[in-house]
């Protein structure tokens, strides 16, 4: 390319020195370059002037300058331009990588608002987030968004805070134990469904945070979805420590009570490769993430 580039300007300016300046080159290097070129071509390109100033194009060198020209201007146009997405004109398939609680906060608010966003060509689909696969799968395409809290986000990816999260209590609306304010013993005393987003576990850090106080409380069962809680919740006397977000979309079944203590919560990131940083069709899907869940519109992510 840097020849091409340069024979372009010795066939306009017809002179190495003019040549050079316009390259920023030195005359000698451009002396060398004219050389390599005359072996690529097998033609000498530029021959003296017959006045003893300058050089004049040979048949060869004539032939070349309106394709070379072309040529270059064609390549300038493709480094120059922009991409572009059009969300409610252009095709694109969006794969979303996030637990049930994401998908069930974020990935509804998305699928329902999904109609005023953009048109049928755009697709979404959501998968499950694989704490150990997912640093690959962003890498490898598979894909092209992780929506976790902050242990989820591999270090070597970008990601933007979509919100702050607190946890609350839920029961099923006329439970036995009435809508008053949560104490710390109540709390322990009922019988509790414990979401194991691993699987299988009876201990969670919400009993971490117990432990501290010197506390226990009673964790009758354990699911790995908390989807499952609701319908459990509502069909028996269980109670269950929930995000409060995740809750809001089942207030007219469940009732939500601030906790006996203080617990730390979480925040949830959307997180991408490097390389999709500036890809509009990406940055159009993280703002609409960002806008379904309240986030700030500032647009600089935060390295993890």
């Amino acid at each position: 390319m840097n020849l091409l580039v340069s024979l372009d300007a010795l066939l306009e300016e017809c002179n190495v020195t003019k040549a050079a300046a316009r390259l920023h080159l030195t005359q000698p290097a451009v002396s060398t370059q004219l050389s390599r070129l005359r072996k690529i071509f097998d033609d000498p390109l530029l021959i003296p002037a017959d006045c003893g100033r300058g050089m004049t194009p040979s048949a060869r060198g004539l032939a070349l300058i309106a394709p070379l020209h072309a040529a270059l201007s064609d390549l300038q146009i493709v480094i120059r331009q922009r991409p572009v997405f059009d969300p409610w004109q252009d095709s694109r398939r969006f794969v979303i990588a996030a637990n049930d609680n994401a998908t069930a906060v974020l990935g509804l608010c998305l699928m329902e608002r999904l109609p005023q966003l953009a048109g049928s060509g755009i697709r979404v689909a959501f998968v499950s987030a694989d704490q150990r696969l997912v640093a690959t799968q962003l890498e490898r395409a598979e894909i092209d968004l992780l929506l976790g809290s902050e242990r989820m986000v591999p270090s070597s990816m970008k990601a933007r805070k979509i919100y702050d999260e607190h946890f609350v209590m839920a029961q099923r609306k006329g439970h036995p134990r009435g809508t008053g304010a949560l104490d710390l013993d109540q709390y322990c005393a009922l019988k509790h469904v414990l979401v194991s987003t691993s699987g299988g576990s009876f201990h969670g850090f919400m009993d971490e945070h117990l432990e501290l106080l010197g506390r226990q409380r009673e964790v009758s069962l354990s699911v790995q979805n908390f989807t499952l809680v609701p319908d459990l919740l509502c069909n028996s006397d269980y109670v269950s420590t929930l995000p409060s977000r995740f809750l809001e979309r089942y207030r007219d079944r469940l009732d939500g009570f601030t906790l006996p203590f203080q617990a730390r919560g979480f925040s949830l990131f959307a997180a991408w490769h490097p390389r999709n940083q500036n890809d509009p069709a990406l940055l159009w899907l993280r703002e609409a993430i960002a806008t379904v869940g309240g986030a700030s519109s500032v647009q600089d992510p935060v390295s993890m």
